[in-house]
């Protein structure tokens, strides 16, 4: 009997815990959840025919023997720790799959990982995951017919639904991890327009955002990281344009980037003072200007805005203006931020995300040059079964079972590219309603 061996319970793990244990059964194989709280474990099962332990990975000795009891290793712990799992994984000979992005730390595994027979797939969830399957498919879809690609441009987000927080200026809610959105952008994003490279420091990412249109809504994109490293993953050695980003709604990149302009998004250094602190006391600290000025008429001086600019709106909504203190013992800027921003920005009962992905590929073909694009809405159930959960969940399930069922032979440090995995997840996500809607625009 296999055992399938999910390392975290958090509200990311439902869709991928819900899938694995409905298949259990019918495959005979047993589900175990680790996690440090064996409660949440608990929780997650359900009802379900799992068992939840306690699973700590800095833990060497329980660790490895958890790990060693199971066939295959599903990760959604934070992505530091996942070369940490993958060590273990290898030394062990267990499978590992995982949904963020491949490290340097955790490439290093890869001619281990090939002579044990070992597969060691990440980046398979939503974005990364997801996009890439997509794109692999339209691509190659492209290519058999003969088509030149030209430019490819990708767009991921994790927004709200219309109907969720109506009076919420941002359109916007922590769906997944609130630190990673704390700390998105940071460092410099690296992409392909026309032919030439492309830098975007931090301090002008959300200042430099294209305008993407899905299904007659206007979003605003701004670059993830390097794009470039995926031209020869994807096999787009000739490309003239690449980019690959993120989606808010309009008017989120010009609010936001008031506080990475005012340094609110720092994380290198712990703030004194921050117990007594109310939310106005940590914005105005980082504000110049006369002590009797209040932050709002310091903000509308330094960025030349009005009160009722839709960015002060929105930094008022968040409540960055007000007397509550903050309640937190200390911290650095960028956690203080996400403390503050929890309070408005934390899903609620009821409260529905989004996902939205759109890419555009630009292709010659017979001497005409052709637009073909692809986007992707998912929404979510309430404020525990979300989009963002099924999009990162479904894949790692899909692809276990596909990966103990023996229909996936891909070896080593890996990411879903390649077709025996890409095929059967898109395909079998489709009836999860999670597809593609793909056409050439008039």
């Amino acid at each position: 009997m296999k055992t399938v061996l999910i390392l975290g319970a958090g509200r990311s793990s439902f869709s991928l815990i819900s899938y694995v244990l409905k298949h259990a059964s019918a495959n005979g194989w047993n589900v175990v959840v680790g996690d440090l709280s064996v409660e949440a474990g608990r929780q997650s099962i359900g009802s379900g025919n799992g068992e939840a332990v306690y699973f700590d990975i800095k833990d060497e000795i329980s660790s490895a023997r958890t790990v060693g009891e199971s066939d295959i290793v599903i990760s959604l712990l934070p992505a530091h720790l996942h070369p940490l799992v993958a060590r273990l994984c290898v030394s062990l000979k267990k499978h590992f799959l995982g949904a963020s992005y491949v490290s340097d730390e955790m490439n290093v595994f890869h001619k281990e990982a090939l002579d044990n027979d070992l597969l060691l797939l990440n980046e398979c969830g939503l974005d990364p995951g997801i996009d890439h399957m997509s794109a692999m498919h339209m691509i190659n879809k492209i290519k058999k017919v003969g088509g030149e690609l030209t430019s490819f441009e990708s767009f991921t987000g994790g927004l709200i639904t219309p109907d969720t927080d109506p009076e919420n200026p941002w359109r916007y809610k922590f769906t997944w991890n609130p630190r990673n959105v704390v700390m998105a952008g940071q460092g410099t994003a690296k992409f392909l327009l026309d032919g030439q490279i492309k830098y975007v420091p931090y301090q002008q990412l959300f200042s430099r955002t294209t305008q993407v249109e899905v299904s007659g809504m206007l979003y605003d994109g701004y670059p993830n990281r390097d794009s470039l490293k995926y031209r020869s993953i994807y096999g787009l050695h000739g490309i003239k344009t690449m980019i690959r980003g993120t989606l808010r709604n309009a008017g989120f990149c010009s609010a936001w980037n008031v506080l990475v302009q005012l340094g609110c998004c720092d994380d290198t250094y712990v703030m004194e003072n921050v117990a007594e602190m109310s939310h106005r006391d940590f914005i105005n600290s980082f504000l110049s200007g006369e002590g009797g000025d209040s932050p709002e008429k310091k903000i509308c001086a330094a960025f030349r805005l009005s009160p009722e600019h839709g960015d002060v709106q929105r930094l008022r909504w968040s409540g960055l203006f007000s007397n509550e203190k903050i309640g937190l013992p200390g911290g650095t800027p960028a956690k203080v931020l996400e403390h503050i921003l929890n309070k408005r920005w934390k899903l609620l009962a009821g409260d529905k995300d989004l996902i939205v992905m759109w890419h555009r590929f630009r292709y010659l073909l017979n001497g005409s040059m052709k637009t073909m694009i692809a986007h992707l809405t998912v929404a979510g159930q309430d404020e525990t079964q979300t989009a963002m959960a099924r999009t990162v969940g479904l894949p790692l399930g899909i692809t276990a079972r596909l990966l103990l069922q023996g229909k996936i032979r891909e070896r080593g440090v890996v990411i879903p590219i390649h077709e025996e995995i890409y095929a059967p997840v898109l395909t079998e996500l489709s009836s999860h309603g999670i597809a593609f809607v793909e056409f050439e625009p008039g």
